[in-house]
This record gives C-alpha cells, structure tokens and sequence, in this order.
C-alpha cells in the first residue's frame, strides 16, 4: 500500500555513502564499456557487413548511372583506421540500450515510485526516435541526396574531359556516419522539450508563442548538422518542424496543471 508521505516512496530509503556510490558509478561503467568492447570486437569481425550496408545508397545510384560500384583509397592505412571507425559505429549502436540501461540502474534507486513510471515512456522513445531519425536519414535523404550529386557526371565536361566520381572511402563513410547521429540526436527533440515541460521550464503555450522563431532555428540546426546542400538540410529541417508540433502536443500532455487564481 502507497504511503501518502511522497518521502516514503523511496524504494531504497537509507542514505549511501559516498564510497558506495562509486563504486556502483565504476561497476556501472565497467559493464558499459565491457560491452562496448565485445561489441567492437564482433562489429570489426563483421566490418564487411556494416560497410556494404553504409555504402548500399551511393553504389546503386552508381549501378544506375551506369558508373562502376568502387570507392577508392588514398593512404596505405586509410581503411583499415576506416573500418575502425565503422566498427566503433556499429559497436556504440548495439551498445547503447546496454549503456543506456546502466546508466538507469545508477540513477534509478534515488528516484520515487511515481518519478520512475513519469521516466518510462521517455526511456522507451528515446531509441524509437533515433532509429526512426537514422531510417529517415537512410531510405529517404541519401538517396536523393547522392542521386543528385551524382547527376554533375558528365561524358564530356568543360574542354572536352569528362567528370566522374571517385569516392573516397574514409569521406563518405564520414559524411554517412555523421548523418545517421545527426538524424538520430535531432529525432530526440520531443523527449528534450516534453521532459522540459513536465519540470516546468517550457510550457505548450510558449512553444507555440515561440513557434515562428523555432522554425528559424531547425533550419539553423539543419545548417550545422548537414551538409552544405539544400536536399540534406531541407531533408532534416522539415522532419524537425514536424517533431516540434510534436512536442506542443505531447508538452501539453505532461505539463504540470496549474489551478488558476
């Protein structure tokens, strides 16, 4: 049975001491970068895998236009520190539930009962929203985006010498990685604003007083994360728009209800 006392509430209601608060801080981060490691490991043994899937788009653009499906290399240790990379990006992807969830074990016991059930949902979205960021990002910009880089190939450009596309391995796989986070991060706005709401620092009316400004700065926000083109920031700007009309919405539903005077 609930106690009316919120204080009572606690589930774990003796104070810890600092010592035992790192030492779970270490346990905590032990487990994280454990599992960050093993998954590094499998990511790198299967690096082949991850790589033709970031460079699926691009190379049947390629096989369209007619042009060969290959990048290229510059550097003698460009791809191995290339897969590296790709394999530090797989590995936080699958690591990141576990890290996420450590991070909530660590946290969790100086919370109530009530604070818990209100963090659940937002728990819950938050890896929803950074896949649907990262799909978007992958089956819908960078198609279009390539495809329209793509199209500058000509058999005979100024004086007569043709224009063709050699990819740089280390580049594009750089450009895809980065978009992928950045779509996913800016898919997190509706948790950012809604957890703001429920604390009381936003309000849904201020969202919407404020919503011509914000409009201004998802196209800001589009600028610093994407590319200098118009398809790639537009492809995220207007995704951002529609996520902050989203967040009106869900801001109104979590914000505390103040009694009027």
């Amino acid at each position: 049975m609930a106690s009316a006392d919120p204080e009572e509430d606690v589930i774990n209601d003796k104070p810890m001491p600092l010592l035992e608060h790192l030492i779970e801080l270490r346990t905590r981060l032990m487990w994280s970068a454990g599992t960050f490691l093993l998954a590094f490991f499998v990511c790198y043994y299967f690096h082949g895998a991850i790589y033709s899937f970031l460079a699926e788009p691009v190379a049947h653009i390629l096989e369209q236009s007619g042009g060969s499906r290959r990048m290229i290399y510059t550097s003698l240790t460009e791809p191995f520190f290339t897969f590296i990379k790709v394999a530090m990006f797989g590995a936080l992807a699958l690591s990141l539930p576990v890290i996420v969830g450590q991070l909530w074990l660590f946290i969790a016991p100086g919370l109530y009962r009530s604070e818990k059930r209100a963090m659940l949902p937002f728990l819950i979205a938050t890896p929803v929203l950074f896949v649907m960021g990262a799909a978007l990002a992958y089956y819908f910009v960078f198609p279009f985006a390539w495809k329209f880089f793509l199209s500058f190939q000509s058999a005979a450009g100024a004086g007569g010498l043709p224009i063709v596309a050699e990819l740089k391995v280390s580049e594009y796989l750089d450009l895809v990685m980065k978009l992928i986070f950045a779509f996913g991060i800016a898919f997190q706005l509706p948790v950012a604003l809604s957890l703001m709401a429920k604390v009381g620092i936003v309000s849904s009316k201020g969202l919407k007083r404020y919503r011509r400004y914000a409009y201004v700065g998802m196209f800001v926000i589009a600028a610093i994360l994407a590319p200098p083109d118009v398809i790639t920031q537009t492809g995220l700007a207007v995704p951002l728009i529609a996520l902050y009309e989203m967040s009106i919405i869900a801001a109104k539903m979590v914000e505390p209800k103040r009694s009027e005077d």
